[in-house]
């Protein structure tokens, strides 16, 4: 059997999988015996002994070959074992369990299998998206600089601060790209005289409209009108990109004729509202990490990488032949790429993070975000459904389908949340089965998904850590996409604002309400769970149901709990944030001395210095500070901000722009900054995550009574000082 990927001839083929030359009819042969192997044992019923020994049998040997192996092929062997185990768990369980008594059974009943059907849906969606990344590498480009294409940089913004948008457009100044051969456009929504005036400073494009139509969409599509580089890139106004960026990624366009547009990594130097309140920045994989380091790596291998938006290089010509970014969409990236992947262009994804930029800062823009996100995959699954019309292969159709169902899991997720109260609060029967019989052949599908996702994933998602992202936003994404199912054309796009700040810790009373109302129902489920047992100690039938719904309330007691955690607001005062990296400076003090040391961090405005020993400095005096990035020296006026042993901070004073551009240069121009912090992710183990959200789930109730006693006692303080007021 030879396997050959899907994949363009220029693009690199599958590496380390065995090449077996069988002829088409041994491999036609071998897939039917397979099929119908896989098929014999997924409708095969069991007894409960027979189907225990199966289920210990196959999960022995998936740990061992996930213990003993490493190879892209036993991961496909994981892969199949579980979906074959999955199947055999649907398969019973729409052919044993669903003999309903009464209408509140069928009810709740039906309703967990829709549930199910989803869950497995997107399971097998998943495998398919991440089983194989492509693991692209950057194509060299002609050593004569005159053959390199022209390239126009757009930089998109509405109502973000200039502090922001000024980073990102002296940081693409610094492209290692012949000057002549690229521009950069800072393309102004808010058309704002400051903004204006800082462009012309900065020898920066600038350009705006009268109106604001089609929002991002309509600001690019304006901007195309009057530029004229033969590709253009997008960064959003708070991504700095690395100097790097058009060398690594442009060698792809002019190899592949047919490519539209490459993506790149989005990374974030700030930590986003789960990463800051529960203390988790650089220590658990972020949510963004699995679709940027997996998912639309294994897209590419199918050629159905999606736009992003941002970090992003197209080819102008095929953008202007599918009539720009598309404004049918709220997520216009997403379906840019689909329309150009339905005219027979590439799209590529090199997972090598090229730029950074700042994270959501607290949860409020970061729900409102994910709607917006949530809004526009609806959308374009109502409006552009990726299973119908021409021009996609079936990878493709399965990719985008992917995509778009997966924000659909607002509805699923609560219903595992509350599902086995049913059974507690109304004694709804949901399985019609054994509880003994329910754990045989639902435990067996459930770890064999850890066990194989933890695998595939484990490098950008760590166990169980996606219940709790979606439980964070379930409540809140339901509602739009299902409205939007209905009325696809009422989504409207909305900026998710960057560079703001948290004046002092808080909590979210407002926003956590759902994951309160669902802590507190379970909570009072396993309450009435407990009573019920204790009345029923001599039926060992009903003893074992309800100890699987408490084991199973437990479960979302510690979701629900550590979603509130989430809600807990941690102070973040500074609007400019400082990236933690170790750069080679020196300092040189008014008397001439010079003294080498250590970066901390950076900042637009500061730098943190490890001195080797303390220095005989005061706070407030004047030095020079210079920043080496290899023999390349840049050297900043500075002032002394504060002194702890060998610990310094300095606070730059009156950069020119010329110097602020040289600051970016050395600092956040750096590629190798963020390809350190995109590499450091801590590898996945299922009990320690499984611990970890034990411990902010005690978090969430410790939050939760102290924020209760502290309304409290002000509500009493209120209506005592009414009462004296009277």
């Amino acid at each position: 059997m030879k396997i050959k990927p899907p994949v363009m001839d220029d693009k690199p083929r599958l590496d380390g999988v065995p090449e077996w030359h069988l002829g088409s009819v041994a491999s036609g042969l071998l897939a039917l015996i397979g099929l119908a192997l896989c098929v014999l044992v997924i409708t095969t019923p069991f007894d409960l002994v027979t189907q225990l020994v199966f289920a210990a049998t196959t999960f022995a040997a998936a740990y061992a070959i996930n213990r003993l192996t490493t190879g892209r092929l036993a991961s496909l062997v994981l892969i199949g074992i579980s979906i074959v185990t999955s199947l055999r768990y649907m398969y019973w369980r729409v052919t044993s369990t669903l003999g309903f008594d009464n209408a509140v059974d069928a009810f709740f009943g039906y309703g967990l299998l829709a549930a199910e059907v989803y869950a497995m849906a997107v399971l097998l969606l998943s495998y398919f998206q991440s089983a194989w990344p492509l693991k692209r590498k950057p194509v060299p480009l002609p050593a004569d600089p005159a053959l390199w294409p022209t390239v126009d940089i757009f930089i998109p913004t509405y109502n973000e601060p200039l502090n922001v948008v000024r980073q990102t457009a002296l940081t693409a100044l610094s492209q290692d790209w012949p000057s002549h051969r690229f521009k950069i456009y800072v393309l102004d929504d808010g058309n704002r005289p400051e903004f204006k005036d800082f462009c012309a400073e900065a020898g920066i494009g600038y350009i705006t409209r009268t109106n604001n139509k089609h929002a991002k969409a309509g600001n690019i599509n304006e901007a195309l009108k009057v530029t004229d580089g033969e590709y253009v890139a997008i960064f959003d106004c708070d991504h700095v990109p690395t100097r790097s960026f058009l060398q690594v990624v442009m060698g792809w366009f002019l190899r592949d004729t047919k490519l539209a547009m490459l993506q790149t990594p989005h990374v974030f130097f700030s930590p986003d509202p789960l990463e800051q309140n529960l203390s988790l920045f650089k220590k658990v994989p972020n949510e963004g990490k699995l679709f940027y380091g997996l998912t639309q790596d294994g897209n590419d291998l199918w050629n159905a990488t999606f736009f992003c938006g941002s970090c992003a290089v197209l080819r102008r010509s095929a953008l202007l032949d599918v009539g720009g970014v598309a404004v049918e969409s709220v997520t216009e990236d997403a379906l840019t790429a689909l329309k150009m992947n339905r005219k027979g262009y590439n799209t590529a994804y090199l997972a090598i993070p090229q730029a950074a930029g700042l994270a959501t800062e607290n949860l409020s823009r970061h729900i409102g975000q994910r709607i917006r996100w949530a809004r526009g995959m609806a959308q374009i699954f109502r409006s552009h459904n990726p299973l119908l019309g021409k021009g996609l292969s079936m990878p493709q159709r399965i990719c985008y389908a992917s995509a778009a169902l997966h924000f659909f899991y607002g509805l699923p997720r609560l219903v595992f949340l509350t599902a086995p109260l049913a059974y507690l609060f109304f004694g709804a029967h949901v399985f019609k089965s054994s509880a003994l019989l329910i754990a045989a052949y639902a435990l067996p599908h459930i770890l064999h998904a850890q066990l194989t996702n933890s695998r595939l994933q484990g490098k950008f998602r760590h166990s169980f850590w996606n219940e709790v992202y979606e439980t964070v936003l379930a409540w809140y994404i339901m509602r739009p996409t299902l409205a939007t199912l209905v009325l696809p054309n009422k989504a409207t796009f909305n900026v998710t604002q960057k560079g703001g700040t948290n004046e002092e810790d808080y909590f979210d009373w407002t926003l956590s309400r759902p994951y309160i109302a669902l802590l507190l129902l379970n909570v009072a489920g396993f309450v009435v769970g407990i009573v019920t047992m204790l009345h029923h100690l001599d039926d060992m039938a009903i003893v074992l149901t309800l100890l699987m719904n408490l084991a199973w309330t437990t479960h979302n007691i510690v979701i629900s709990s550590a979603s509130v955690a989430v809600a807990g607001e941690r102070k973040q005062i500074r609007n400019v944030p400082r990236v933690a990296a170790e750069l080679t400076a020196t300092l040189q003090t008014g008397s001439g001395y010079r003294y080498a040391c250590q970066t901390t961090d950076f900042s637009q405005e500061g730098l943190g210095i490890e001195l080797p020993a303390p220095l005989p400095l005061v706070v407030g005096e004047s030095l020079q500070v210079s920043v080496f990035r290899n023999d390349e020296e840049a050297i900043f006026p500075a002032r002394v901000a504060f002194m702890r042993g060998t610990k310094l901070g300095l606070r730059f004073e009156d950069l020119s722009i010329e110097q602020q551009a040289e600051l970016a240069k050395v600092t956040f121009a750096r590629a190798d900054t963020w390809a350190l912090s995109w590499a450091d992710a801590t590898p996945d183990s299922p009990l320690m995550a499984m611990r970890a959200i034990a411990n902010i789930s005690v978090q969430g109730f410790r939050v939760l009574s102290r924020e209760t006693w502290r309304l409290l006692r002000d509500s009493n303080r209120s209506a005592s000082s009414g009462s004296e007021r009277a």
